[in-house]
Formats: C-alpha cells, sequence, structure tokens
C-alpha cells in the first residue's frame, strides 16, 4: 500500500470519527467501561494466580514421628523419607520448636506445655518436587516405622484452588461477554457511518475504487475507536492498582505471599488493554463492512 494511500485512509477514519461525533462518544464510551471492567478483571485473576501458585508451592508434609523415637531411628526414617523419589528436601523441627511456634501463633498460654509437659511431636517437614506429589508422599510416609501420621494442607489446598478456578471461569466469561458487547457497539456504529455514506461508496466503486481502499477506512476508524478508549482505563486501573497494592502488601506482609508488583505487570495490562481495545474496533468495523455493504 502507498505511503499517500495509507494517509489517505487515515484522515478519512479521522474525519468519519468527527463527522458521527455522538456516535463516536457512544462508542468510545463502550469500549471505555469495557476496557475497565476487563482491566479490574485481569488484575484480580492474574493476582489471585499468583498468590495460589504461592500456596501451592507452600504446601508440606509434616510428618509426625513416634514419641519415644531414638535418635538413630530417627536418621533411619530421614533417609527413608529421602529415598522417595518425590522427596525435594527435608527440615527436622523438634517438639520444641514445634511449641515456639504454637506460642507464636496462638498466644503465650501455650507455654504451660514446656518441658515433659509438651505435648507435641518432633517432626520431619518434607518439601516435594511437586505440589500434586504431597498426597503420595503422605501415604508413604504413614506405613513407614515410628511414624505417628503424616499430615498436609491437601483439603484446603484443594478448596482453594476450586476457588482460583472458579474466579478464572467466571472473570473470563464476564470478559468475553463485555467484549462481545463493545464489539456489537463499535459495529452499529460503523454500520450508521456507512449508511450515511451510502452514495459516496457508491461512486467509488463505480470509478472503479477497489473493495480494500473502501474497507479500509472504516476499519481503522474502528481501531481508533479503540484505542482512544482505552486511554481512560489505562489511567483508571494503573492508578487504582498501585494504590491498592500499597495497601494489601502491608496486609499480606506478615503472610510470606506478594501481590504482583506495579512496574512490568501494568505495563502489561496496559499494553494487552490498547491491543484488546483496538482488536475489538477493528473487528466491528470489518463485521459492519462485511454483513451491511457485502463489497
Amino acid at each position: 500500500m502507498k505511503a499517500i494511500t495509507v494517509k489517505r485512509h487515515l484522515v478519512e477514519s479521522f474525519k468519519s470519527l468527527k463527522r458521527n461525533g455522538w456516535m463516536s462518544v457512544a462508542a468510545f464510551s463502550a469500549v471505555t467501561v469495557t476496557l475497565l471492567l476487563v482491566g479490574v478483571l485481569l488484575s484480580i485473576i492474574m493476582n489471585v494466580n499468583k498468590i495460589a501458585a504461592d500456596i501451592e508451592n507452600d504446601v508440606q508434609v509434616r510428618v509426625l514421628i513416634d514419641r519415644g523415637t531414638t535418635s538413630k531411628q530417627r536418621e533411619v526414617l530421614k533417609k527413608q523419607l529421602s529415598g522417595l523419589n518425590s522427596v525435594h528436601n527435608i527440615k527436622f523441627s523438634s517438639k520444641e520448636q514445634e511449641l515456639k511456634n504454637v506460642v507464636g501463633s496462638y498466644g503465650n498460654e501455650f507455654k504451660l506445655f514446656g518441658g515433659d509437659d509438651n505435648p507435641l511431636n518432633d517432626v520431619y517437614v518434607v518439601k516435594t518436587k511437586k505440589p500434586s506429589q504431597t498426597v503420595k508422599v503422605a501415604k508413604e510416609a504413614r506405613k513407614m516405622k515410628h511414624v505417628y501420621d503424616a499430615k498436609y494442607g491437601g483439603a484446603s489446598a484443594k478448596k482453594l484452588f476450586k476457588i482460583v478456578d472458579g474466579i478464572q471461569k467466571w472473570g473470563m466469561g464476564i470478559s468475553l461477554l463485555l467484549l462481545f458487547v463493545a464489539v456489537f457497539l463499535i459495529s452499529n456504529t460503523i454500520k450508521i457511518t456507512i449508511l450515511s455514506r451510502r452514495n459516496e461508496i457508491s461512486i467509488m466503486r463505480l470509478v472503479g475504487a477497489t473493495n480494500s481502499f473502501i474497507r479500509w477506512p472504516f476499519i481503522l476508524e474502528g481501531a481508533w475507536t479503540g484505542l482512544f478508549g482505552a486511554i481512560l482505563p489505562i489511567i483508571v486501573v494503573d492508578i487504582g492498582y498501585a494504590w491498592i497494592h500499597g495497601i494489601l502488601s502491608a496486609s499480606l506482609a506478615s503472610t510470606g505471599y506478594r501481590l504482583l508488583s506495579p512496574g512490568i505487570f501494568l505495563v502489561q495490562i496496559d499494553i494487552l488493554m490498547i491491543l484488546i481495545g483496538i482488536l475489538i474496533g477493528a473487528i466491528g468495523s470489518g463485521l459492519s463492512m462485511r454483513k451491511f455493504l457485502k463489497i
């Protein structure tokens, strides 16, 4: 395509936006609301996925050792656990350390159980190579000598992943619905433009204008609509996410989990919203051209 032709298409697409003032504003508004909601949903989904991955990676098997087990017997048990193919590493936590953890989590009243009154067990904390292997390792550990029990966060983890899966499915479903609505509104806007310029288009075809020559200004008009409609959502999502990140990061500090850092994450979201805006605008225009002009 020649440079002069590209320039002509760009000029015509801008003129068309101006010529259809209120309809263009309506299309901008549709894209703005759609991309704002999509941006918010994507931010939530991506952060939920990140925290879920962090929690999944923290899932460990806690092998409770029988009370009265000697140090030699503990070493034998450790070797047996290390011999399992799914085990990544093993850490020993004495019953005294376990009591300290309980006191730190639930209060000083548990200090009464120190010394010989300590009801807790020594524990081997087993980290598996993959989170999905925790169930298998726990079952195998329970069969070993000097093992009182083997526990893992399987039930709570499975529940969490079901919630995450639900958020992903509903979030993507709502996002797709919003994008469909935006494409529909842009398509109607371009349709009105086409109808108002029907005579001009007929003349262009009579003098030999190709289908692509007629089609491109309308596609560009839709793309501009999507691009301009993405500006406000980008500003709102960037400012809003940075503000929420600052608040929630302080709350999550004690848990060891972190939200996605605003820097690169927001750049990715911004680029994605721009591309989605341009794409739905161009698709909306293309649908109008195909369905109503039949050129």
